[in-house]
């Protein structure tokens, strides 16, 4: 060890974990919170490269982050220590939902062996066993990092960690994929490369091939691979056996990362703008089709009002000429506030609903969790909501922990009370018929409405096609499913034909994330003991249960019911 005091690692706050060969150490970086997420920070920054880490838990990613640090401080075979960035000791549940996003930044150990410092952002949060509604978070977190000031803002490689042995990508990898390279914008893709670990130095023909089936957006090589680098993890193993074997590995290591260093230098950064755009795209729709079948609930529960009413003027049509004080009985739709699983931080909201009180609806719940008034919410854009009817400033909102729901009542009505509802006109003929037709042009401009609902969804998922690496993702799969089936019913072809033909795209290996999400829903509609008698189809078309996935599984992981209220 006394060889190694002349560097500048040594000089750093650390632990000694246990002496031998080599000699293991814990790194005590400076610790600081970017909003939730964690900032773990060793040395001074100077020029630095950035690399996101993508993969499922047992593929060997905290070591290669270690593997990682060690290089850039200069590590070297006969210096015979190792130095740990990661902690391994177990957190409890409430301590580790602050380390869904880790940030490890290696500042000040420049011209060691790289010319610039390090930046790794770790996400082992992901496909987690506290359920998918938790990964929404995290890509929530991502988005707080990528958009703050003192954040990311330019990504140099999103590394999708997979092991040497693999043969195919599991349904929890294909979603862990899915989720973090669908925040993407398009410009992404040639920065994105394979980190194989567990390698024994050979190509890695399974694992690529596992990639090429599961059809992975990446950077491709000269033969059309995935560009990817190879790493063994055997680093931290006792050397007083196979000594030999271990050197010839770290010597191998430390060729693949000095392959994937020089990638770092030669690609060219990408800006996380095209990213914001892409996650304020993918919030905004999703805000956008949770409040719109909230309207559209609205409206059928209003129709249904009506039809009841018709029906009763049309049934008890002579009883009302002998009596007009005749009553008939309706379910009459009223607004109501409902509170909800939230609370707050100091002085910000982790969980709570925006809402226009002018429009009285909830315009961004749930999801909102980042924002501590309404003006920072992310469905606000030019200081107008982008969610609710008549797009009101951020002025008539209001960040709560309630929301509103739409009731119903049994209420009497005598005819009277019928014409006051609903006849705009004072001064028109009273009887029965024009009644009747007021009523029905009602139900005509109630149905009218959908379609301006229907055609912002729509542009939405348009300006996504325009930005966006993985338009057809997990989060926005049903989103799709949901406006195909209502443009069909409003019988607009051209954009039935558009999302069928995006719809179209889904592949293999994004059933297989699909299929991971289904069956995360399920078992937690079991802990919950909600899934006797539903049918999968309507685990993906119930009001609370994902039209919109990511919104829905943080609804129900907040204990909310289904809804058994619509009547149509």
């Amino acid at each position: 060890l006394d060889s190694c005091f002349e560097k500048v690692y040594v000089k750093r706050k650390y632990v000694l974990i246990h002496s031998g060969s080599p000699a293991v150490y814990q790194l005590k970086p400076k610790k600081d919170n970017i909003g939730s997420l964690t900032r773990m920070t060793l040395g001074e920054k100077n020029p630095n490269k950035t690399i996101l880490l993508v993969g499922e838990t047992g593929t060997g990613k905290s070591t290669l982050i270690n593997a990682l640090v060690n290089y850039a401080m200069g590590v070297e075979w006969e210096d015979d220590v190792w130095f740990k960035i990661i902690e391994e000791e177990k957190r409890s549940q409430s301590e580790s939902q602050t380390s869904d996003v880790i940030v490890y930044q290696i500042f000040g150990f420049e011209d060691k062996t790289l010319p610039y410092s390090l930046t790794i952002i770790d996400t082992p949060g992901y496909g987690s066993t506290r359920g998918i509604g938790q990964d929404v978070i995290i890509s929530q977190r991502l988005f707080d990092l990528f958009r703050s000031e003192d954040g990311v803002h330019e990504i140099n490689a999103v590394g999708l960690v997979v092991t040497g042995t693999v043969n195919r990508l599991s349904d929890r990898q294909r979603y862990i994929f899915d989720s973090v390279i669908s925040l993407f914008g398009k410009d992404i893709e040639k920065n994105i490369v394979a980190l194989i670990t567990h390698s024994d130095g050979i190509t890695p023909k399974n694992a690529l091939q596992a990639l090429e089936a599961a059809k992975i957006k990446c950077a491709r090589n000269e033969k059309n691979q995935p560009v990817h680098f190879l790493f063994n993890n055997r680093q931290e193993e006792d050397r007083t056996e196979d000594e030999e074997a271990l050197k010839h590995a770290d010597k191998t290591s430390m060729k693949r990362m000095n392959q994937f260093t020089n990638f770092l230098v030669k690609t060219p950064p990408q800006k996380m703008q095209k990213t914001v755009d892409v996650l304020n795209e993918r919030i905004r729709l999703t805000a956008c089709i949770q409040n719109l079948q909230e309207r559209i609930e609205l409206i059928y529960l209003k129709q249904t009002e009506i039809q009841q009413t018709q029906d009763g003027l049309k049934k008890h049509e002579e009883e009302m000429k002998k009596n007009e004080n005749f009553t008939i009985e309706v379910d009459e739709v009223y607004k109501d506030k409902e509170p909800i699983d939230g609370g707050m931080w100091g002085l910000v909201f982790y969980e709570a609903a925006t809402c226009c009180t002018v429009c009285e609806e909830n315009c961004h719940y749930p999801g909102c969790t980042m924002a501590w008034k309404p003006g920072h919410c992310e469905v606000m854009k030019g200081g107008h909501c982008t969610s609710c009817t008549r797009k009101c400033p951020a002025s008539d909102h209001v960040k709560e922990n309630w929301k509103y729901v739409d009731k119903t009542r049994k209420v009497k009505k005598t005819l009277e009370d019928v014409k006051e509802k609903y006849e705009t006109n004072k001064k028109e003929t009273k009887n029965k018929e024009s009644l009747l037709e007021t009523l029905q042009k009602e139900k005509e401009t109630l149905e009218e409405k959908k379609t301006p609902l229907l055609d912002e969804a729509y542009q939405h998922v348009v300006k996504l096609e325009q930005i966006a690496l993985n338009v057809v993702s997990l989060s926005t799969y049903v989103h799709l499913d949901f406006l195909i089936e209502e443009m069909t019913k409003k019988k607009d072809t051209e954009k039935v034909d558009h999302l069928k033909q995006m719809e179209s795209q889904k592949d293999e290996g994004f059933l297989a994330g699909l299929q991971y999400m289904y069956n995360a829903i399920s078992q937690m509609f079991k802990r919950k003991k909600m899934t006797r008698g539903l049918p999968r189809s309507r685990l993906l078309t119930q009001r609370h249960v994902p039209v919109s996935w990511s919104y829905s599984c943080s609804s129900l992981e907040q204990g909310e019911h289904l809804d058994h209220r619509r009547k149509i």
